[in-house]
């Protein structure tokens, strides 16, 4: 490998220069970068910025280049600014104090989605668009009202895994009046649970990805077994819920949605395209 992690830079003191050639080095980062940079700032997203079920930005990520082989590119590049891994070492072969770095952890709640939203907005030098974000996104969560139905939720994936507490998912379900399954149950973070454990905890929904439909190998299957079918479903793009950012307005409003269609007509099927 050319270069192994990148450090975090704390942003303090006087501001630097906007940056003229940013790369981006994960699906998240991507979105923050595409939501508050100039496009002329944009050198290169991530590997997967392209890929539609992992980005909730694919729309405006699809007129950027995309990095292919990160070590060699990032290096070709010479950018700037690397905004991407939350620690690590250096960057081998850049000059000393030429590269600037912000990593980025994974965020697990709406607070520190905000608190990311700034770093970026500061880091490529429109700290203004960070602010007028977050002031949209209060906004439009302030004006969802609240669901008419609420209830048990497990958020039930491929193979039995259930997402549990201190993660996004977890906050979203807080956020729209469901109680996670997996708090309930006293489960970490990410945890399995079978079907039969599924079926004596009796959740009122269960939230799986969109696409989840059909069933395309064995850990799909699952989710699809004969004794599932009694627990209305809610669908949710994966990526809504991967990254932190922008899109957990969306997943806030899908899920409050279909909550409220399920009140009405008995079901969450609701189809939630991912918008841009």
């Amino acid at each position: 490998m050319i270069f192994t992690t990148f450090c975090a830079l704390a942003l303090t003191g006087a501001a630097p220069a906007k940056p003229r050639r940013i790369v981006s080095l994960n699906t998240c980062a991507d979105q923050y970068v595409l939501a508050l940079a100039d496009p002329a700032q944009i050198a290169a997203l991530s590997p997967y910025g392209h890929d539609p079920e992992l980005s909730a930005a694919v729309g405006r990520a699809r007129a950027f280049r995309t990095l292919k082989r990160p070590a060699e590119e990032v290096l070709a590049i010479r950018p700037d600014l690397l905004i991407g891994f939350p620690s690590g070492g250096s960057v081998v072969g850049a000059p000393p104090g030429e590269w600037r770095t912000l990593g980025l952890a994974s965020a697990d709640s709406y607070a520190m989605i905000l608190t990311q939203i700034r770093q970026v907005a500061a880091a490529v030098g429109h700290p203004e668009r960070g602010e007028a974000m977050i002031a949209r996104m209060n906004r439009d969560l302030a004006a969802q009202p609240p669901p008419k139905r609420r209830g048990v939720a497990a958020y039930y994936q491929r193979r039995g895994y259930m997402t549990g507490t201190g993660t996004l998912v977890d906050d979203l379900m807080q956020r729209v009046g469901l109680i996670n399954l997996a708090r309930r149950l006293g489960k970490p973070a990410l945890s399995q649970l079978s079907l039969e454990e599924m079926i004596a905890a009796r959740p009122d929904w269960l939230i799986v990805e969109s696409g989840s439909e059909k069933v395309v190998d064995q850990g799909t299957e699952m989710l699809h077994h004969p004794i599932l079918r009694a627990i209305p479903r809610i669908r949710v793009p994966q990526a809504w819920t991967v990254c932190g950012g922008p899109a957990y307005v969306e997943a806030a409003r899908g899920i409050a949605a279909q909550l409220d269609g399920a009140a009405h007509k008995g079901t969450a099927r609701v189809n939630a395209a991912p918008r841009h």
